[in-house]
């Protein structure tokens, strides 16, 4: 089967994809602030979680 594409337009031109914007400084800042409290976290909760569980196995001793 024969289609005929003379009467269509051509396709538009590529173009990439829009960048998104850069952070502000102050959602930077917000970042900042979340990771460093995730990082603390990190090290900090594995030492409560053993130390509540500690004072679980004596609660019921």
């Amino acid at each position: 089967m024969f289609v005929d594409f003379r009467d269509q337009p051509p396709p538009p031109p590529w173009q990439p994809p829009r960048r998104r914007p850069r952070l502000t400084p102050k959602q930077e800042r917000a970042l900042a602030a979340i990771i460093g409290f995730n990082v603390i976290l990190l090290i900090v909760a594995p030492i409560g979680g053993a130390t509540l569980i500690g004072a679980l196995m004596l609660l019921f001793r």
